[in-house]
């Protein structure tokens, strides 16, 4: 850490550190940090204490502002962003928030904050405790006391602030009773009795500070006084709540008032063990690394009197064992009557699973029953299982289990039992208490078991390779104990070393191999435990385009229906050979990929296929999504635009799907493909996406036997071009592309080559020359109708006749344009020609027709899956409203228009949406709310290079 603490406050550094636990200050080396307004300290540290973990825009808006969000919800995030990373500092290289797909992140790398400081020593001092070591255990309570510098995150607003003051206030008391406690061993009963007397003013109800006063009380010589606390305690507890002190109070009052030193006297924290039937638990399961949020599940709190059922499953690896007997071990303490242990063998090469009958015959001996008195009927063996433990209270771990109907007969009826089952499957079918389902583990615990065998690496390159290391093994901890052994036992290795051998796909599962232990043959007794139709969408997942795919691509590639396809993913998911991350979407862990790969490699004719039919869904969804294909006749499984619209935003990087076309040798699908998500990327923002698409394509044009691509393709990358507003770049695509489509006689691509030709010379600002390579454009595209092309350059021809001030030109083309998307059916066509005639209309000052039209619009945008023009029809409604003197329609149209705004939409779009709206929130009195919209367009304008937006965005922040 950069920055450490000495009592509460940072002792200088050269990083950035936080402090927490009082008001929230930071520092970067020895200057302290202006962190702004409370809103804005309360937004980082929604971040700040999660650290390298994606927090999503709406998860933050609920944090920070709870119930009472800001109007604009999620769209003020980016401006919250852009100002603490100016406050905060950091490079583009070394970022201190950054942006993910879904939210941001704050590093933690060479981070200082107080709070890790305080769980470190907290759990010192628990250790000392437990060790027998009260002095100890004193002194680093004190030192995590001594951390607290008043109210933690004092002052800040919103429910997660909230949360994490309840939580450290509760983490300061439950300190100052083990301190207390402590003391009390130690015999220091007048150095105690101070700070509980002052506890116990602040926390008149806690009964546990009564019963440490009463004791220091009495052990300091005052008896009247540890009396009279169990009397103001007992008064108050039956005036508010009704009730008599519990068993702990009065047992020392008892105490007190006989003078009983000795049952006053601390307990010694060894306790001497209880006879037991047994205790079978493994000596050594191994270290348990990461999991203590599921052990904490695992021994909390159950009903004394009923049997307590907890189900642990996870992937091969996952370390489901040792959770197991970590819990159990430290469920032991109490002192049940037995501790019983049963490896049910449901995964094993060597063994058939047991049966339930077996098992049984095997407990009843465990709990003394006599072998004669054993039964041989499963039924009557189990009924004889229960009557044996009604009255015992047992540990009992079923470690492997196959099935809930293995399980099912051996459980305990004794109250108080505790029972953990571990399987590879999700064992719907048993009724528990809690589910565990183990994954791979997070980044620094799967360090921390790794390196703990090796010891720590010493030089930066040797931490970079372990970094990899624990990426090749998958942060599974089967693979990462089997790495930590291979470096044991090759001590002349480094970790490079074992990274170089990793790194080989092929190589990698055999490389994972220790003696017995195998990633790759633990998985594949997992995979053998599946049927054969499960088994071939198992290996469909792992040669997919995606990291994530959903039933739809699964059952193309299988040619199942989706439902068939489901089933087969849900049964793949209960096995936990594939993981499911969100509601509907499927995935392989990255080790179980490697493996599904080796498997799939020995099917290539079945792979080919696969991605063939894959393919040709995803070249339907694009086509139809773009109305290449009318509505009327959109490709099963989707019923019209908006469904295949959703389903390619679902789909994960479009750039990979070309690319993995290339891949499985399906060229000409790369290139059909890469054309027709044009339309669907661009108004979504994702030109680069985009651009990579096209120029995998272009790259492999000498491969596709379809020779249209060739104008097509340049065509295509022309549009990106202009959608980024590389006009010069743009241009030359689009003559290149119309000399070929010339030469080749393709009059289509001519026309549409001249269409981009018309736009990017307009746009350079050559109008004249421009207009008339559109009306060639539109000449070309009429007669060999080609109504897209007609539409494409007749937009364009409008808007320029509408800043020529030719308004009602302009209107005209765009209501000839609407007519035409009537005779086609094309919902965008019709919604685009709306939008441009609302546009000119609230120019001209006709709000009336403007708004009219601008709702038309932004209906048939939804009705079309069309983001962009979704927003710019409500942003403009907006404005509309407002000039009419509705206000309160106003703001909501333009609310609901940058709430809708794709996360990657043009940055101009968004500083548009933001002017205007800040604009309707000025007339509204909403200055705040003004000043941040305001604000946020000039960080958009500033970082996307936009001179003239940004001059207006200031302009307009001057004016709050």
């Amino acid at each position: 850490m950069s920055a450490e603490r000495e009592g509460g406050r940072p002792v200088p550094g050269t990083g950035l550190g936080f402090t927490v636990l009082g008001p929230l200050r930071a520092w970067r080396g020895t200057t302290e940090l202006d962190l702004g307004p409370v809103r804005q300290q309360a937004f980082l540290v929604s971040l700040l204490l999660r650290p390298d973990v994606t927090t999503s825009r709406q998860r933050l808006l609920d944090e920070v502002w709870g119930d009472e969000p800001p109007g604009t919800g999620v769209k003020v995030v980016p401006g919250y962003v852009y100002r603490l990373r100016k406050s905060l500092g950091g490079t583009e290289q070394d970022p201190v928030i950054s942006a993910d797909r879904g939210g941001y992140r704050f590093h933690g790398a060479g981070v200082g904050l107080d709070w890790a400081r305080l769980d470190d020593l907290a759990a010192a001092a628990d250790r000392a405790r437990r060790a027998g070591d009260p002095e100890t255990a004193v002194r680093n309570c004190c030192d995590a006391l001594a951390l607290f510098d008043g109210e933690p995150l004092a002052g800040l607003p919103g429910p997660f602030a909230a949360a994490r003051r309840r939580e450290w206030a509760e983490r300061r008391l439950a300190l100052a009773r083990q301190r207390a406690d402590c003391l009390l061993e130690l015999g220091r009963h007048a150095e105690a009795v101070g700070e509980l007397s002052a506890l116990a003013v602040a926390h008149p109800g806690d009964e546990a500070l009564a019963v440490l006063l009463m004791r220091a009380l009495h052990g300091s010589g005052r008896r009247a006084d540890a009396l009279a606390v169990f009397t103001v305690l007992r008064e108050r507890m039956v005036a508010d709540l009704g009730v008599e002190p519990g068993t702990a109070a009065q047992r020392v009052q008892r105490a007190v008032l006989l003078g009983d030193d000795a049952a006053l006297a601390p307990r010694r924290r060894a306790v001497a063990a209880r006879p037991a039937i047994r205790d079978e638990l493994p000596a050594d399961v191994g270290p348990l690394a990461g999991r203590e949020q599921e052990l904490a599940l695992l021994t909390g709190a159950a009903d004394p009197g009923a049997v307590s059922v907890a189900a642990v499953d996870g992937v091969a690896g996952s370390g489901k064992t040792a959770l197991a007997v970590t819990a159990d071990r430290a469920l032991r303490a109490p002192g049940p009557a037995g501790c019983l242990f049963v490896d049910l063998h449901g995964h094993r090469e060597d063994r058939e699973a047991l049966p339930p009958e077996r098992v049984l015959r095997r407990l009843l001996r465990a709990v003394g029953v006599d072998d004669s008195a054993i039964p041989d009927d499963v039924d009557e063996l189990a009924a004889s299982w229960r009557a044996a433990t009604n009255r015992l209270r047992l540990l009992v771990v079923l470690d492997d289990a196959t099935s809930a109907a293995q399980v099912r007969p051996l459980l305990p009826a004794g109250p108080g039992s505790r029972v953990l089952v571990t399987s590879r499957r999700r064992l719907a079918g048993l009724d528990a208490a809690h589910r565990v389902s183990l994954g791979p583990l997070d980044d620094a615990a799967a360090r921390g078991l790794l390196v703990g065998g090796v010891g720590e690496p010493r030089d930066e390159r040797e931490r970079a390779a372990v970094a990899e290391l624990v990426r090749l093994c998958g942060r599974l901890p089967l693979a990462l104990r089997i790495a930590g052994a291979r470096l044991q036992n090759r001590p002349m290795w480094t970790a490079g070393d074992l990274v170089a051998r990793l790194s080989d796909d092929g190589a990698r599962l055999g490389e994972l191999t220790a003696g017995d232990r195998s990633v790759e043959a633990a998985f594949r007794l997992s995979y053998r435990r599946i049927p054969v139709p499960e088994r071939a969408a198992f290996r469909a997942l792992s040669r997919a385009p995606a990291p994530e795919l959903d039933c739809i691509a699964v059952a193309a590639m299988l040619d199942r229906t989706p439902a068939q396809a489901l089933r087969m993913l849900e049964a793949l998911v209960d096995a936990n050979l594939v993981q499911q991350p969100v509601a509907g979407r499927y995935r392989l862990h990255d080790l179980v990929a490697v493996f599904a790969r080796r498997l799939a490699a020995d099917e290539t004719a079945e792979t080919t296929a696969a991605a063939g039919r894959l393919l040709d869904l995803y070249l339907s969804a694009a086509r139809c999504a773009g109305e290449v294909i009318p509505p009327e006749r959109a490709p099963a499984p989707f019923r019209g635009v908006r469904e295949a619209a959703d389903w390619l935003d679902s789909a994960g990087d479009l750039s990979d799907v070309v690319a993995y076309a290339v891949a499985t040798g399906h060229v000409d699908h790369a290139c059909w493909i890469a054309e027709a998500v044009v339309d669907q990327l661009l108004p979504r923002g994702r030109a680069h996406e985009c651009h990579d698409a096209v120029r995998i394509a272009l790259d492999h044009l000498p491969e596709a036997t379809d020779q249209r691509m060739v104008a097509a393709l340049r065509s295509s990358l022309g549009a990106v071009e202009i959608a980024r507003c590389r006009y010069p770049q743009a241009l030359t695509l689009f003559e290149d592309a119309a000399a070929t489509a010339r030469r080749r006689g393709e009059r289509g691509e001519e026309a549409r080559a001249k269409t981009g030709i018309g736009m990017a010379t307009a746009m350079s600002g050559a109008r004249a020359e421009g207009l008339a390579a559109l009306d060639e454009a539109i000449r070309l595209a009429t007669e060999l109708g080609d109504d897209r092309t007609v539409e494409r350059a007749g937009s364009v021809i409008g808007y320029l006749r509408h800043l020529d001030g030719e308004h009602e030109a302009a209107l005209r083309w765009f209501a000839d344009l609407h007519a035409l998307g009537e005779k086609l059916g094309s919902t965008g066509m019709m919604g685009r020609a709306l939008c441009h005639t609302g546009s000119v209309r609230l120019v001209v000052g006709e709000v009336d027709a403007a708004a009219e039209a601008l709702r038309a619009a932004a209906d048939l945008a939804e009705r079309s899956a069309d983001p962009a023009l979704l927003t710019t029809s409500l942003t403009r409604l907006g404005s509309a409203e407002q000039a009419r003197g509705d206000l309160t329609a106003a703001l909501a149209a333009q609310r609901r228009a940058l709430e809708l705004f794709p996360a990657r939409g043009h940055a101009s779009m968004e500083v548009e949406l933001r002017d205007r709206l800040g604009r309707t929130c000025l007339l509204a009195g909403l200055r705040d709310e003004a000043r941040e919209h305001f604000e946020a367009a000039v960080a958009l304008a500033e970082l996307a290079g936009r001179p003239d937006e940004l001059a207006a965005a200031r302009e307009a922040l001057r004016s709050c």
